[in-house]
């Protein structure tokens, strides 16, 4: 097992140097980051932006291979991944936006999981009754629905609640308040208060395909042969559905989990521009067409790409943990 994923490790390494440095030309050929910091008030000099950008590794008149074996090299000997233009350094921010998105997403996805996959698992078992149809209608509803506009309603929603309550009991932007309060419960206090709303919006997102998965893969099961013996052998049917028809449907639902985790990670600019969360995705999606910022997009990749492997390593996991005829070697 330890071989198999040190195996698996180094050939995704192999794929995710390759598609960095691929992603380091294409962003020096493309990215401007003198445009952005030309626009300023009071409006610098050509030659002052230049010595900015030069001062902090990202002299726009260098050749690109030189550039990129600079850059390559401090991550190789040092770990840094440089300076966006306005000086910031990638690491410290970089860190810092994936605690902000960690905080936002983990929650939900456990309970997209958790909700998705119980509630496939009881429209399968009561197929074609009424709450079958409410489930599956439901779930059919909410995924036709843009993302987006569901993030809105969510915020419709906790605002009503405030109106009703006559105070804020939910927060429907921001991470924390302005002025958080004094107090290590007050301030945590503060803090849950504006993950409700976000928490329930990606779960309201995400679930869905869990459900519909877990409920098509348990039907083509329910019926089988092997769920039929059990049955004859005096099991109920949820009985025989759980032990035996819902281990055997779980595996591609298991692989779609581990798949769907580091997509989840990040893809979060949209709901982090709705609910104004400083996360990794938002703050990716503003160096991309803003700052114009080359060291944090391939950063932004690279994290992907690892995000990417960890997956496909899980997915391979998870199989050979849930299904105990697979191997891996």
């Amino acid at each position: 097992m330890i071989v198999y994923i040190l195996k698996r490790l180094a050939n995704y390494v192999v794929m995710i140097f390759v598609a960095t440095s691929v992603a380091y030309f294409a962003a020096v050929s493309f990215m401007k980051p003198q445009t952005q910091l030309l626009q300023r008030t009071p409006r610098p000099t050509p030659e002052q932006v230049d010595t900015q950008l030069r001062l902090l590794d990202l002299d726009p008149h260098m050749n690109a291979v030189d550039r990129y074996w600079q850059w390559l090299t401090n991550i190789v000997l040092h770990w840094d991944w440089g300076y966006s233009p306005t000086g910031a350094h990638v690491n410290d921010e970089f860190f810092s936006r994936a605690f902000i998105s960690a905080r936002l997403v983990l929650l939900a996805t456990l309970l997209s999981i958790l909700i998705g996959i119980a509630l496939g698992v009881v429209a399968a078992a009561r197929q074609y009754k009424l709450s079958d149809r409410v489930i599956t209608y439901g779930t059919f509803l909410i995924s036709v629905i843009p993302s987006p506009i569901i993030y809105l309603l969510v915020q419709m929603g906790g605002i009503k609640i405030n109106e009703s309550a006559g105070s804020r009991l939910l927060y429907v932007t921001g991470m924390r308040s302005a002025r958080p309060p004094e107090g290590t419960w007050p301030r945590f206090l503060d803090e849950m208060q504006h993950l409700v709303l976000p928490t329930i919006a990606l779960t309201v997102v995400a679930y869905a395909s869990y459900t519909l998965l877990q409920r098509s893969l348990l039907l083509d099961n329910v019926n089988a042969d092997y769920v039929r013996t059990a049955r004859a052998k005096g099991l109920t049917r949820m009985t025989a559905i759980r032990k035996h028809a819902l281990r055997t449907s779980f595996i591609p639902v298991a692989q779609s989990i581990a798949f769907q985790l580091p997509g989840i990670f990040v893809g979060t600019f949209i709901i982090e521009t709705v609910f104004a969360w400083q996360g990794l995705g938002r703050w990716t999606l503003d160096a991309i067409t803003m700052s114009q910022s080359v060291n944090i997009a391939v950063a932004s990749i690279a994290f992907g790409g690892l995000m990417f492997a960890i997956g496909a390593i899980l997915a391979d996991l998870s199989v050979a943990i849930v299904d105990p005829r697979a191997r891996v070697s």
